[in-house]
Protein backbone atom coordinates (compact mmCIF):
# COMPACT_ATOMS: atom_id res chain seq x y z
CA UNK A 1 0.00 0.00 0.00
CA UNK A 2 2.82 2.18 0.88
CA UNK A 3 4.55 2.11 -2.22
CA UNK A 4 1.86 2.36 -4.00
CA UNK A 5 1.30 5.59 -3.18
CA UNK A 6 4.31 6.56 -3.57
CA UNK A 7 4.20 5.36 -6.97
CA UNK A 8 0.61 7.24 -7.53
CA UNK A 9 2.36 10.01 -5.90
CA UNK A 10 5.28 10.21 -8.55
CA UNK A 11 3.22 9.34 -11.57
CA UNK A 12 0.52 12.57 -10.77
CA UNK A 13 3.49 15.18 -10.25
CA UNK A 14 5.49 13.78 -13.08
CA UNK A 15 2.45 13.57 -15.48
CA UNK A 16 1.95 17.07 -14.28
CA UNK A 17 5.37 18.67 -15.11
CA UNK A 18 5.93 16.74 -18.58
CA UNK A 19 1.60 17.61 -19.38
CA UNK A 20 2.99 21.56 -19.10
CA UNK A 21 5.92 20.80 -21.48
CA UNK A 22 3.28 19.16 -23.87
CA UNK A 23 0.08 21.84 -23.20
CA UNK A 24 2.81 24.60 -24.00
CA UNK A 25 4.11 23.13 -27.16
CA UNK A 26 0.61 22.49 -28.33
CA UNK A 27 -0.67 26.29 -27.69
CA UNK A 28 2.72 27.50 -30.02
CA UNK A 29 2.17 24.58 -32.76
CA UNK A 30 5.21 22.59 -31.82
CA UNK A 31 4.51 18.86 -32.47
CA UNK A 32 5.05 16.52 -30.00
CA UNK A 33 6.55 12.97 -30.77
CA UNK A 34 6.24 11.08 -27.56
CA UNK A 35 4.24 11.56 -24.45
CA UNK A 36 5.81 8.91 -21.65
CA UNK A 37 5.23 8.57 -18.35
CA UNK A 38 7.98 6.22 -17.05
CA UNK A 39 11.29 4.92 -18.11
CA UNK A 40 12.40 1.69 -19.93
CA UNK A 41 10.54 -0.40 -22.33
CA UNK A 42 6.46 0.77 -23.25
CA UNK A 43 4.08 -1.42 -21.44
CA UNK A 44 0.93 0.29 -23.30
CA UNK A 45 1.35 2.77 -26.03
CA UNK A 46 -0.80 3.97 -28.68
CA UNK A 47 -0.60 6.79 -31.33
CA UNK A 48 -3.03 9.57 -31.64
CA UNK A 49 -2.14 12.47 -34.36
CA UNK A 50 1.30 13.01 -34.62
CA UNK A 51 1.91 12.33 -30.94
CA UNK A 52 2.69 8.66 -29.57
CA UNK A 53 1.32 8.19 -25.91
CA UNK A 54 2.65 5.43 -23.27
CA UNK A 55 3.94 4.16 -20.16
CA UNK A 56 6.84 2.81 -19.80
CA UNK A 57 8.19 -0.44 -16.42
CA UNK A 58 9.87 1.96 -14.80
CA UNK A 59 7.50 4.86 -12.90
CA UNK A 60 9.83 7.41 -11.85
CA UNK A 61 9.98 10.03 -14.36
CA UNK A 62 8.72 10.93 -17.94
CA UNK A 63 8.90 12.81 -21.29
CA UNK A 64 8.10 14.88 -23.50
CA UNK A 65 9.82 14.00 -26.95
CA UNK A 66 9.44 16.77 -29.51
CA UNK A 67 11.12 15.74 -32.96
CA UNK A 68 14.12 18.07 -32.71
CA UNK A 69 17.23 15.63 -33.73
CA UNK A 70 17.86 16.72 -37.27
CA UNK A 71 17.76 20.06 -37.89
CA UNK A 72 18.16 19.78 -41.67
CA UNK A 73 15.24 17.92 -41.93
CA UNK A 74 13.12 19.45 -39.42
CA UNK A 75 9.80 20.72 -40.22
CA UNK A 76 7.85 23.68 -39.79
CA UNK A 77 5.90 21.97 -36.35
CA UNK A 78 9.17 20.91 -35.07
CA UNK A 79 10.89 22.57 -31.93
CA UNK A 80 13.55 23.62 -33.73
CA UNK A 81 11.46 25.59 -35.94
CA UNK A 82 9.94 27.66 -33.29
CA UNK A 83 10.64 30.57 -32.20
CA UNK A 84 13.05 31.01 -29.09
CA UNK A 85 10.39 32.30 -27.11
CA UNK A 86 8.24 29.83 -28.13
CA UNK A 87 10.79 27.24 -26.88
CA UNK A 88 11.62 29.00 -23.58
CA UNK A 89 7.98 29.39 -22.76
CA UNK A 90 7.73 25.42 -23.24
CA UNK A 91 10.37 24.38 -21.36
CA UNK A 92 10.15 26.76 -18.96
CA UNK A 93 6.18 25.08 -18.43
CA UNK A 94 7.28 21.77 -16.83
CA UNK A 95 8.77 22.98 -13.62
CA UNK A 96 5.84 26.36 -13.58
CA UNK A 97 3.30 23.51 -13.74
CA UNK A 98 4.87 22.29 -10.52
CA UNK A 99 4.69 25.46 -8.59
CA UNK A 100 0.97 25.64 -9.65
CA UNK A 101 0.47 21.57 -8.85
CA UNK A 102 1.91 22.70 -5.29
CA UNK A 103 -0.01 25.37 -4.47
CA UNK A 104 -3.66 23.67 -5.81
CA UNK A 105 -2.82 21.04 -3.59
CA UNK A 106 -1.68 23.45 -0.60
CA UNK A 107 -5.30 25.03 -1.20
CA UNK A 108 -6.79 21.89 0.13
CA UNK A 109 -3.99 21.22 3.31
CA UNK A 110 -4.41 24.84 4.36
CA UNK A 111 -7.90 24.92 3.77
CA UNK A 112 -8.47 22.08 5.95
CA UNK A 113 -6.15 22.47 8.75
CA UNK A 114 -5.44 25.93 8.32
CA UNK A 115 -1.59 27.20 8.52
CA UNK A 116 1.62 27.94 11.23
CA UNK A 117 1.56 31.38 11.92
CA UNK A 118 4.38 32.75 13.55
CA UNK A 119 3.49 33.43 16.84
CA UNK A 120 5.48 32.52 19.95
CA UNK A 121 4.04 30.21 22.93
CA UNK A 122 6.42 30.08 25.07
CA UNK A 123 9.51 31.55 25.50
CA UNK A 124 12.33 29.87 27.85
CA UNK A 125 13.92 31.40 30.85
CA UNK A 126 17.15 32.58 30.57
CA UNK A 127 17.41 32.03 26.77
CA UNK A 128 18.41 34.84 24.49
CA UNK A 129 14.67 35.23 23.53
CA UNK A 130 13.37 35.91 27.04
CA UNK A 131 16.76 38.16 27.06
CA UNK A 132 15.84 40.28 24.38
CA UNK A 133 12.73 41.03 25.38
CA UNK A 134 10.72 38.66 23.37
CA UNK A 135 7.29 37.32 25.14
CA UNK A 136 4.11 34.85 24.75
CA UNK A 137 1.86 35.75 21.71
CA UNK A 138 4.56 38.07 20.00
CA UNK A 139 3.97 37.36 16.28
CA UNK A 140 7.35 37.11 14.71
CA UNK A 141 7.27 39.64 11.50
CA UNK A 142 11.14 39.53 9.92
CA UNK A 143 14.36 37.02 10.43
CA UNK A 144 17.32 39.09 9.73
CA UNK A 145 16.17 40.31 6.18
CA UNK A 146 13.57 37.58 5.72
CA UNK A 147 9.86 38.15 6.24
CA UNK A 148 8.26 35.44 7.85
CA UNK A 149 4.42 34.51 7.01
CA UNK A 150 5.08 30.85 8.88
CA UNK A 151 6.62 29.86 11.72
CA UNK A 152 8.60 27.10 9.79
CA UNK A 153 10.37 29.54 8.38
CA UNK A 154 11.46 31.13 11.79
CA UNK A 155 12.71 27.31 12.79
CA UNK A 156 14.49 27.25 9.22
CA UNK A 157 16.45 30.62 10.17
CA UNK A 158 17.39 29.34 13.06
CA UNK A 159 18.92 25.91 11.49
CA UNK A 160 20.79 27.69 8.94
CA UNK A 161 21.98 31.02 10.74
CA UNK A 162 23.31 28.65 14.13
CA UNK A 163 25.47 30.75 16.59
CA UNK A 164 24.83 33.77 14.66
CA UNK A 165 22.89 37.00 15.90
CA UNK A 166 20.07 38.26 14.19
CA UNK A 167 17.99 41.26 13.87
CA UNK A 168 14.27 39.96 14.62
CA UNK A 169 11.20 42.26 14.32
CA UNK A 170 8.02 41.41 15.95
CA UNK A 171 4.42 42.59 16.81
CA UNK A 172 3.04 42.93 20.03
CA UNK A 173 -0.45 44.33 20.55
CA UNK A 174 -0.29 46.03 17.21
CA UNK A 175 2.96 47.73 17.55
CA UNK A 176 5.83 46.80 15.57
CA UNK A 177 9.34 46.09 17.43
CA UNK A 178 13.10 45.46 16.69
CA UNK A 179 15.46 43.57 19.16
CA UNK A 180 18.88 41.74 18.40
CA UNK A 181 18.83 38.28 19.83
CA UNK A 182 21.82 35.46 19.68
CA UNK A 183 22.06 32.04 20.01
CA UNK A 184 22.48 29.60 22.93
CA UNK A 185 24.28 26.28 22.65
CA UNK A 186 22.63 22.59 23.57
CA UNK A 187 25.43 20.44 24.38
CA UNK A 188 22.32 17.44 24.54
CA UNK A 189 21.49 18.47 21.18
CA UNK A 190 24.24 19.91 19.51
CA UNK A 191 22.64 22.85 18.28
CA UNK A 192 22.03 26.09 19.39
CA UNK A 193 18.57 27.94 20.08
CA UNK A 194 17.11 30.85 20.32
CA UNK A 195 15.20 29.42 23.22
CA UNK A 196 11.44 29.81 21.86
CA UNK A 197 8.64 27.73 20.38
CA UNK A 198 5.71 28.67 18.57
CA UNK A 199 3.80 27.68 15.35
CA UNK A 200 0.30 26.63 16.79
CA UNK A 201 -1.93 25.98 13.96
CA UNK A 202 -4.19 28.84 13.07
CA UNK A 203 -7.71 27.33 10.67
CA UNK A 204 -9.44 30.67 9.16
CA UNK A 205 -11.62 29.22 5.65
CA UNK A 206 -11.76 32.51 4.37
CA UNK A 207 -11.04 32.22 0.35
CA UNK A 208 -8.61 35.15 0.37
CA UNK A 209 -6.90 33.99 3.29
CA UNK A 210 -6.44 30.37 2.32
CA UNK A 211 -5.22 31.93 -1.13
CA UNK A 212 -2.35 33.61 1.03
CA UNK A 213 -1.04 30.93 2.95
CA UNK A 214 -1.61 28.61 0.04
CA UNK A 215 1.19 30.69 -1.80
CA UNK A 216 3.24 31.50 1.29
CA UNK A 217 3.13 27.06 1.80
CA UNK A 218 4.67 26.70 -1.74
CA UNK A 219 6.98 29.72 -1.30
CA UNK A 220 8.50 28.17 1.93
CA UNK A 221 9.45 24.69 -0.01
CA UNK A 222 11.17 26.44 -2.92
CA UNK A 223 12.71 28.68 -0.36
CA UNK A 224 13.89 25.73 1.45
CA UNK A 225 15.15 23.50 -1.64
CA UNK A 226 17.02 26.42 -2.51
CA UNK A 227 18.79 27.12 1.10
CA UNK A 228 19.67 23.07 0.70
CA UNK A 229 21.28 23.24 -2.43
CA UNK A 230 23.63 26.08 -0.76
CA UNK A 231 24.33 23.89 2.01
CA UNK A 232 25.50 21.29 0.04
CA UNK A 233 27.84 23.69 -1.63
CA UNK A 234 29.00 25.17 1.63
CA UNK A 235 29.15 21.30 2.78
CA UNK A 236 26.43 21.59 5.72
CA UNK A 237 24.70 18.80 3.99
CA UNK A 238 26.07 14.90 4.00
CA UNK A 239 25.57 12.29 1.77
CA UNK A 240 23.09 10.63 4.65
CA UNK A 241 21.08 13.86 4.41
CA UNK A 242 20.02 13.55 0.74
CA UNK A 243 16.92 11.48 -0.70
CA UNK A 244 16.61 9.59 -3.83
CA UNK A 245 12.73 7.77 -5.17
CA UNK A 246 13.66 4.99 -2.73
CA UNK A 247 14.12 7.46 0.17
CA UNK A 248 11.38 9.87 -0.17
CA UNK A 249 9.19 5.73 -0.66
CA UNK A 250 10.25 5.27 2.70
CA UNK A 251 9.55 8.45 4.18
CA UNK A 252 5.68 8.45 2.53
CA UNK A 253 5.37 4.95 4.23
CA UNK A 254 6.65 6.17 7.70
CA UNK A 255 4.07 8.77 7.66
CA UNK A 256 1.50 7.18 6.56
CA UNK A 257 1.59 4.59 9.11
CA UNK A 258 1.92 7.77 12.01
CA UNK A 259 -1.09 9.27 10.29
CA UNK A 260 -3.46 5.85 9.59
CA UNK A 261 -4.52 5.73 12.95
CA UNK A 262 -5.99 9.32 12.97
CA UNK A 263 -8.16 8.30 10.12
CA UNK A 264 -8.39 8.73 6.20
CA UNK A 265 -8.41 12.56 6.43
CA UNK A 266 -5.18 12.23 8.07
CA UNK A 267 -3.40 10.21 5.84
CA UNK A 268 -4.70 12.65 2.61
CA UNK A 269 -3.36 15.50 4.36
CA UNK A 270 -0.16 14.21 5.46
CA UNK A 271 0.61 12.74 1.87
CA UNK A 272 -0.21 16.07 -0.01
CA UNK A 273 2.07 17.80 2.22
CA UNK A 274 4.74 15.34 0.73
CA UNK A 275 3.25 15.83 -2.73
CA UNK A 276 3.62 19.55 -2.27
CA UNK A 277 7.31 19.22 -0.61
CA UNK A 278 8.11 16.90 -3.91
CA UNK A 279 6.26 18.87 -6.79
CA UNK A 280 7.99 22.54 -5.59
CA UNK A 281 11.45 20.34 -4.82
CA UNK A 282 11.26 18.92 -8.53
CA UNK A 283 10.25 22.08 -10.17
CA UNK A 284 13.00 24.33 -8.57
CA UNK A 285 15.76 21.14 -9.36
CA UNK A 286 14.48 21.07 -13.08
CA UNK A 287 15.09 24.87 -13.30
CA UNK A 288 18.88 24.75 -11.97
CA UNK A 289 21.27 25.43 -14.97
CA UNK A 290 22.59 22.20 -15.01
CA UNK A 291 22.75 20.35 -18.41
CA UNK A 292 20.26 17.68 -19.26
CA UNK A 293 17.65 19.55 -17.22
CA UNK A 294 15.09 21.96 -18.47
CA UNK A 295 17.00 24.87 -16.78
CA UNK A 296 20.24 23.66 -18.75
CA UNK A 297 18.07 23.98 -21.83
CA UNK A 298 17.06 27.57 -20.77
CA UNK A 299 20.39 28.32 -20.33
CA UNK A 300 21.42 27.62 -23.62
CA UNK A 301 18.01 29.27 -25.30
CA UNK A 302 18.79 32.56 -23.73
CA UNK A 303 22.09 32.05 -24.74
CA UNK A 304 19.95 32.47 -28.29
CA UNK A 305 18.14 35.28 -27.75
CA UNK A 306 21.82 37.38 -26.55
CA UNK A 307 23.18 36.01 -29.68
CA UNK A 308 20.41 35.90 -32.11
CA UNK A 309 21.34 32.61 -33.09
CA UNK A 310 21.37 29.41 -31.89
CA UNK A 311 24.51 27.12 -30.78
CA UNK A 312 25.12 24.43 -32.58
CA UNK A 313 23.03 21.35 -32.08
CA UNK A 314 25.87 19.28 -31.92
CA UNK A 315 27.57 21.56 -29.05
CA UNK A 316 24.32 21.47 -27.20
CA UNK A 317 23.62 18.10 -27.53
CA UNK A 318 26.47 16.59 -25.94
CA UNK A 319 27.32 19.40 -23.04
CA UNK A 320 23.51 17.55 -22.70
CA UNK A 321 24.88 14.11 -23.26
CA UNK A 322 27.44 14.61 -20.71
CA UNK A 323 24.97 16.35 -18.31
CA UNK A 324 22.94 13.22 -18.90
CA UNK A 325 25.07 10.99 -17.53
CA UNK A 326 26.52 12.64 -14.43
CA UNK A 327 23.11 12.32 -13.45
CA UNK A 328 22.73 8.85 -14.25
CA UNK A 329 25.30 8.02 -12.02
CA UNK A 330 24.73 10.98 -9.00
CA UNK A 331 20.88 9.11 -9.25
CA UNK A 332 22.54 5.59 -8.66
CA UNK A 333 25.19 6.54 -5.88
CA UNK A 334 21.85 8.49 -4.34
CA UNK A 335 19.85 5.24 -4.97
CA UNK A 336 22.48 3.20 -3.40
CA UNK A 337 22.81 5.18 -0.08
CA UNK A 338 19.21 4.79 0.21
CA UNK A 339 19.28 1.56 0.29
CA UNK A 340 21.95 0.78 2.54
CA UNK A 341 19.93 3.06 5.33
CA UNK A 342 17.26 0.86 5.09
CA UNK A 343 19.46 -1.43 6.79
CA UNK A 344 20.96 0.28 9.19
Amino acid sequence: MKIAIAIIMFCIIVIVHELGHFLLAKMNGIAVKEFSIGFGPTLIGFTKNETKYSIKVIPFGGACIFDDEDPEKAEESSFLKASVWARIAVIAAGPIFNFILAFIMALFVVGASGYDEPILRSVMDGYPAQEAGLQVDDKILKMGNENVKLYREVTLYSFLHQNESVEVTYERDGQKYTTTMNQLFDAEDNRYYYGFSGGAYVKDSSPLRVLQYSAYEVRFWIKSTLQSIGMIFEGKITKDDVSGPVGITQMVGDVYEEAAPAGVSAVVLSMLNIAILISANLGVMNLLPIPALDGGRLVFLFIEVIRRKPISQEKEGMVHFVGLALLMILMVFVMYNDIMRLFQ
